[in-house]
């Protein structure tokens, strides 16, 4: 991309283009000014004249924000609606990976513990060998959904050049739902649900030690989601305009 456009770049997702649109209009206006500095060198110019010259004719740098910015089919939906992707959206994925855990944890109940009442432990004993290596990898699935749904919101916030409010607002959301998730799973305490396991959501406890655990909890994964955001943030300060 040429280096009069990365002004114009961070303008437009600041705008709220979305990147794709953004990288095709540039791609496409970097073409363009290839075209018409050739046609200023044709004209006896020398490059640096040429250059100058296709810059002015190619339109100041408001009118060609402008031309992006009024058209409202280029505006990311993080800017028509950023209470749905930045709320609801990561909601129901976060809900879809915790689906994707319970079903794992099902199929391994079912191969590896199929007389057991409940998976969360055996009563033969300590599990040893790939069936320790199975739940211990459905368990690092399980903790660490929240955080890869908050990392994964973080890179769109990033990437559109959004304020930090509504992001702030859907890392909170995240957190308490990964927090306050419980899964049950048991053929005598969970009659129904899928396969004997259901899960639970946004409820602390009844204890004041549950809800202390629970803000805990919620402020580790808080911590985790925002931090990359945070990191990529103050280096831009630093950096400045590139």
């Amino acid at each position: 991309m040429a280096k009069p456009f990365h002004e114009l770049r961070e303008r437009l997702l600041r705008a709220g283009v979305t990147p794709r649109h953004v990288r095709r209009y540039l791609t496409e206006l970097a073409d363009h000014l290839a075209d018409l500095r050739a046609e200023e060198e044709r004209a006896g110019r020398s490059r640096a004249d040429a250059e100058s010259a296709a810059l002015v004719r190619l339109g100041g740098m408001d009118d060609l924000a402008k031309a992006m910015i009024e058209q409202r089919q280029f505006q990311s939906w993080c800017v028509r609606a950023p209470w749905a992707m930045f709320c609801l959206a990561p909601l129901c994925l976060l809900a879809g990976t915790y689906f994707v855990a319970c079903v794992y944890l099902w199929f391994g109940w079912k191969i590896f513990l199929p007389g057991a009442d409940t998976p969360f432990g055996s009563p033969t004993g300590p599990m040893y060998g790939f069936a320790n290596i199975y739940f211990q990898a459905g368990k690092l699935y399980y903790f660490g959904a929240p955080v890869l749904v908050g990392w994964g919101i973080g890179l769109i916030a990033a990437r559109q050049r959004l304020k930090a409010v509504w992001l702030t607002v859907g890392l909170v959301l995240i957190a308490w739902m990964g927090a306050t998730s419980r899964i049950h799973a048991s053929r005598t305490a969970v009659p129904g649900g899928l396969g004997h396991i259901s899960m639970n959501f946004f409820t602390l406890g009844a204890s004041g030690q549950a809800i202390s655990d629970g803000l805990l909890h919620a402020l580790v994964i808080l911590t985790l989601t925002v931090l990359p955001y945070l990191i990529w943030r103050l280096q831009k300060a630093h950096s400045g305009p590139v």
